[in-house]
């Protein structure tokens, strides 16, 4: 699938649809939609290239420090490396997750703090995530650092859903925690195939603990995409938007660990199907007066129109990874991301030996700064290349050159000409919650 056309100075003219042009400079992503004419040419205003030469110079200096600032604003924190469930595509090696680590409530205490000395004097309070395999089988320690460090960060949790208890929903609403529940399928059999676990798998007590939720804010589910589910997901949107669920990711499989391959979709098969859910989604956020968001589509509309409003950052070049954030693993060793969890060469050094810092100015975290687009073949020269950002490294790097273009290239040039497609009729609001569309204001417009 070809992604550009005429060139035009910094400006490519790239069409979308029958009836839409758009002019992107992929260097800063300034971007403009006009309309063919009647001989389906593009029509280009005066103003559109007026306004470009205005704003060429701001915008290219905003990108350039949105992509190559190292501000931490995040750490990922695994309490524990074991997991009650046994995904096949999941990126924590096997042994780990049946042997592996775990930290006591002082060892985490001391993890934190470590974190608070980092982001000292920072204006914004930073976010702390519990992830991992499964965060909940050290519910005690998790629970007592939510409780001590309420006013020092924000926090999330992902989870599996197994252990969750109605109290323990009540805790993590009365703290504000953001929680990802994890759910391939609206159906048991089909979600279970993929998220297994001793008593059969994860969908009961997920849509148990969905219902506890009961429509929470800070709530949002977490689907892999697989060549099981792929089918399914817009069936998905409606079950999670009838139970209140305001937030679903599809986030495609990786394969960083070689065993994932077995549950790959096939790449049409799952464009097709994401950008069915995205649809799903809109309808329902326009006719029921109750939004439900497909939020790394969401992501990628902010790509478009406000690019440093971004919070998700696999699909920034250099990515987040050693960036934005980085994961502590329950041994103390910081990694990029939590992708690179058994990746040999990829620790920045042990918290509990040394810190925050050090980590952030070490060769594993400068590699991965150091992948970016215009290093990449057929990425360094495509429009988009700063609205998809070529994920995800660790999966690549686990393959020997992480300097290649993504897995799933052509679904990420699909899922963003349809983002365009979708600003063009208007639509753009409706991926959006409402009160993050109006919060969003112009820095240019015609």
């Amino acid at each position: 699938m070809s992604n550009s056309d005429d060139k035009m100075g910094g400006l490519a003219v790239h069409s979308i649809d029958k009836a839409n042009t758009a002019l992107i400079d992929a260097d800063n992503v300034f971007w403009a939609m006009t309309a063919k004419n009647a001989e389906g040419a593009p029509f280009i205003p005066r103003q559109v290239l007026s306004l470009y030469q205005k704003q060429k110079e701001s915008l290219d200096e905003e990108m350039r420090q949105f992509r190559f600032s190292a501000e931490l604003s995040a750490v990922y924190i695994d309490p524990t490396d074991r997991c009650n469930s046994n995904c096949p595509y999941c990126y924590v090696p096997a042994k780990m997750r049946k042997n592996g680590a775990q930290m006591t409530k002082e060892q985490l205490r001391q993890v934190l703090n470590k974190a608070l000395d980092y982001f000292a004097g920072k204006k914004r309070k930073p976010v702390i995530i519990f992830h991992a395999s499964e965060p909940l089988l050290a519910k005690d320690a998790v629970f007592s650092a939510i409780r001590e460090f309420k006013d020092k960060f924000s926090f999330g949790l992902q989870t599996n859903g197994l252990l969750l208890e109605k109290e323990d929903v009540e805790f993590l609403k009365e703290y504000r925690v953001g929680v990802g529940l994890s759910l391939d399928a609206p159906i048991r059999s089909l979600n279970n195939k993929t998220r297994p676990s001793a008593k059969g798998g994860n969908f009961d007590a997920v849509i148990r603990a969905i219902e506890w939720f009961d429509g929470y804010a800070g709530l949002n589910v977490i689907s892999t995409m697989t060549k099981f589910n792929i089918r399914s997901l817009d069936k998905l949107v409606r079950f999670l938007h009838a139970k209140k669920v305001p937030c679903v990711l599809f986030n495609p499989v990786r394969f960083t660990r070689k065993h994932s391959l077995k549950v790959k979709p096939d790449e049409q098969v799952m464009t097709k199907n994401f950008l069915k859910a995205v649809d799903t989604a809109i309808e329902l956020s326009q006719g029921s007066g109750r939004r439900i968001i497909v939020a790394n589509f969401s992501n990628v509309i902010l790509g478009i129109v406000a690019p440093e409003a971004r919070r998700m950052m696999c699909d920034i070049s250099p990515c987040g990874g050693g960036r934005c954030f980085l994961t502590v693993t329950a041994s103390g060793e910081m990694i990029p991301c939590g992708e690179f969890i058994g990746l040999k060469g990829s620790s920045g050094g042990n918290i509990f030996k040394t810190g925050i810092k050090e980590a952030m100015e070490s060769a594993p975290f400068q590699k991965i700064r150091s992948r970016f687009v215009e290093k990449i073949a057929e990425c360094d020269i495509c429009l988009y290349r700063n609205i998809c950002g070529s994920p995800c490294p660790a999966e690549l790097d686990s393959t020997g050159n992480m300097f290649q273009k993504a897995v799933f290239c052509e679904f990420y040039k699909a899922i963003i000409k349809y983002a365009f497609k979708l600003i063009a009729e208007g639509k753009e609001k409706y991926c959006f919650r409402e009160e993050g569309w109006d919060n969003l204001v112009y820095n240019y417009q015609l």
